[in-house]
């Protein structure tokens, strides 16, 4: 009985085992055996790339793959598809976990698109934060040298970055909507130079409230 899954896009290969071009993903559409899987999320899901994605879609193919794909199923078939089975639920488990995250997977983006995403500098700091985020820091060191008196102007802070970052994520949904409408890749990649910002100002404003959080937790042990 040949397997059919729904919204897998098609690669132009040959099959291993019958040797039939044009094969398909995943399955081979003639003679049903698996093939190797595509490393790339999107394709593997069969889904267009877009910073955008049906959770309830994505949440439903996951189940169907990881049905079709768990090594147990292959215990046996051939040598080739036991280990097509390993690599194809490792990248299942492994997309999975990036694309439903809307922030790992505008990192994931970036990163086919060739942008480097590295740690966050300084420099990217919002202007308009640089005072509260100078006044934090200070906050801080004063903590760690004991002074309790900083206490309630950290959770001000600290509720201040919080409401910035549901701001932000908002913004990134507004970003990823205008990336997925764009025409040509240049126009794409500008629109991703955009979110690649916003995704280091928004990296730095959480390792500070992460900051805040694990000195305030080590204070109260």
């Amino acid at each position: 009985m040949r397997v059919v899954v729904l919204g897998v896009m098609d690669n132009h290969h040959n099959c291993w085992h019958c040797g039939t071009p044009d094969a398909g993903s995943i399955f081979c559409r003639y003679c049903n055996s698996l093939q190797a899987p595509v490393p790339n999320y999107f394709e593997f899901f069969g889904m267009p790339l877009k910073l955008s994605v049906d959770l309830a879609r994505l949440q439903k193919q996951f189940y169907s793959l990881s049905g079709l794909l768990h090594p147990d199923r292959y215990t046996r078939r051939s040598e080739q598809e036991k280990r097509y089975s390993l690599e194809a639920s490792s990248i299942l488990n492994d997309a999975y976990r990036v694309l439903r995250d809307p922030i790992q997977r505008a990192e994931y983006v970036l990163k086919e698109a060739g942008f480097d995403i590295g740690e966050q500098r300084s420099k990217d700091v919002p202007p308009e934060l640089l005072e509260e985020v100078f006044e934090l820091n200070m906050a801080l060191d004063e903590l760690r040298m004991g002074d309790d008196e900083v206490l309630p102007q950290l959770d001000e802070s600290r509720k201040r970055f919080l409401d910035i970052l549901v701001e932000m994520d908002a913004g990134l949904e507004a970003e990823f909507q205008k990336h997925d409408v764009q025409e040509g890749d240049e126009a794409r990649r500008a629109v991703l130079a955009e979110i690649r910002m916003t995704l280091n100002r928004r990296r730095y404003i959480k390792n500070l409230v992460n900051e805040v959080d694990k000195l305030l937790t080590a204070r109260n042990a």
